[in-house]
């Protein structure tokens, strides 16, 4: 049974939740087109991604900010790609990113490529991760989606592989609570750059 403060804090997460998805449903479809350009822009210059061999990231949908640009740049460099793929059970499962002919529709409205799942461990080969998300605090607390997919896999990656949530500007400081399991990520990626996250933030 959920705790008091568990409950409040769940009730809290999906209060902001649907804040922040009513924001991301009014952002006019140009901006989304240029927002994607500048995160990949970004992230190429960001010296993790750009030194990386493998770069764990995802196929964004919807009104997330988009990573086609980003990925599509990544693979043309000779990167490594892998991007999740969702498991009946609710974790997630990894599988080397070719290119959008390879994609599919899935579960939750995403899109996945077809080729061969790699196993939940495989994470851990990536050098930088690039996460999704909603929102995320100054010390570093982030907003999912509520599905807790990534509540599995940031336990996963080596403390000292740099985890990015790739987020719009003004998604970032906002006041989103935390539970004891929730995993903290060390950088917020938006179209104005690269911001280290921590409790001397803010």
């Amino acid at each position: 049974m959920d705790s008091p403060q568990s409950a409040h804090s769940a009730a809290a997460k999906t209060a902001l939740r649907d804040q922040v998805r009513a924001a991301r449903r009014r952002r006019p479809p140009d901006a989304s087109a240029e927002v994607a350009a500048a995160v990949a822009e970004v992230a190429l210059g960001w010296g993790p991604v750009r030194d990386a061999a493998t770069v764990a990231a995802y196929v964004s949908v919807g009104s997330e900010p988009g990573t086609g640009l980003l990925l599509e740049a990544l693979v043309a460099a000779g990167t490594r790609v892998v991007v999740p793929v969702v498991r009946p059970d609710r974790d997630l499962d990894w599988t080397v990113y070719t290119g959008p002919d390879d994609l599919a529709p899935a579960v939750r409205g995403l899109l996945e490529p077809s080729g061969p799942r790699l196993g939940v461990d495989a994470v851990r080969t990536a050098d930088v991760v690039l996460a999704p998300g909603l929102a995320v605090s100054p010390a570093g607390d982030r907003l999912g989606q509520g599905g807790g997919y990534y509540d599995r896999v940031l336990p996963r990656v080596p403390a000292q592989t740099p985890v990015a949530i790739v987020l719009f500007d003004d998604e970032v400081g906002l006041d989103v609570p935390a539970d004891p399991h929730d995993v903290r990520v060390g950088f917020v990626l938006t179209a104005s750059g690269v911001r280290r996250l921590g409790p001397l933030e803010g």
